[in-house]
């Protein structure tokens, strides 16, 4: 009887543990919040896309992937906090376009129990000691993006200054998303390669707040993110990208540009005629057989040929598939 207890209560216990709540949260929990990922990870678990492809991203427009986001059923991916009542971002260098992989982290207003209670699990998980607004900035590898969630403060909500700026610099090669405040903002201006967006800055120092969690999901004005999405931050706003859709979605805004590329050059040289905007004297089908005789030839493609033509063939069944549908409904 007394084994009997005892195996029960060293049952209870791991039931326990296992059902905890973390300050970072483990590769485990990453891997089976983001599943529809299947390539390589980071050692944090979190999904890690191809330095290519976040290259390739910089080169489309926040409507190309949107438009590709929405037509997967992602609607409330961008964010610009322009609205009536929020002011929009404060960028450090306006012209420059930033991409990477997010590592995110939620700040809340101090509550002296919550605290603890994150002190002691953090010790437990190797964080920083005390867990301060540095423990994020640990959590960075090159190509990493830091996106914080600290609800808008900016006096007393200044997540860094200029030291944290070079840290995380060096850590991640690249710079912030804060739904928050900085402080020290020239210096960070000078810091070679690293960019923010923020929502303003002030000379006060961090006060009375707190770190809740690191590489959990967090609210970023409409969108929700997750550790391991993919950011396309430009002046006209952010836009967070689930890992699993960042290959088709880099592909369909470079298609989207090729055609478009493709239909000024018709225009221009009147190889078609133009009228009310579409060509008028040429059949889909010869259309379609010009742009493919128009990529043949086409210099410094930023995919391979064979992947482009890939992605058109699919293009084309989907295309099929959806006119089927709506036959069939009527």
């Amino acid at each position: 009887m007394k084994k009997q207890a005892i195996l029960i209560f060293a049952l209870v216990l791991t039931s326990l543990l296992a059902t905890s709540q973390s300050v970072k949260w483990s590769a485990d929990d990453i891997k089976a919040l983001t599943p529809d990922w299947t390539g390589e990870r980071t050692p944090d678990g979190r999904p890690k896309v191809s330095d290519n492809l976040l290259e390739r991203l910089k080169k489309l427009s926040m409507e190309e992937v949107w438009g590709y986001l929405s037509t997967k059923g992602y609607e409330n991916q961008f964010e610009n906090f322009a609205s009536t009542f929020e002011n929009g971002w404060v960028i450090i260098h306006p012209e420059e376009v930033m991409t990477g992989r997010v590592v995110t982290a939620q700040f809340t207003p101090l509550r002296k129990d919550f605290d603890n209670y994150v002190q002691a699990v953090g010790k437990k998980e190797n964080l920083t000691s005390p867990v301060t607004n540095y423990a994020p900035i640990n959590a960075l590898t090159e190509g990493d993006v830091y996106v914080a969630d600290s609800y808008g403060k900016i006096e007393k909500g200044t997540l860094i200054g200029d030291n944290l700026a070079n840290a995380i610099f060096k850590n991640g090669k690249r710079g912030i998303i804060f739904n928050g405040s900085v402080r020290d903002l020239e210096g960070l201006g000078e810091i070679k390669g690293f960019n923010g967006w923020i929502r303003g800055s002030d000379p006060s120092a961090i006060s009375q707040m707190m770190v809740a969690s690191v590489n959990a999901p967090i609210r970023i004005g409409r969108v929700t993110v997750l550790p391991g999405d993919v950011v396309l931050a430009k002046k006209q706003g952010v836009t967070f990208i689930p890992p699993h859709l960042l290959e088709e979605c880099v592909i369909s805004g470079e298609y989207t540009a090729l055609h478009d590329e493709f239909n000024f050059f018709c225009i221009k040289t009147k190889k078609f005629k133009y009228d009310n905007e579409k060509f008028v004297d040429v059949t889909p089908e010869e259309f379609d057989k010009a742009f493919v005789e128009w990529i043949n030839v086409y210099p410094d493609l930023p995919m391979d040929k064979k992947v482009l033509f890939d992605y058109m063939d699919k293009r084309k069944v989907e295309a099929a598939a959806r006119k089927a549908a709506a036959a069939a409904k009527k």
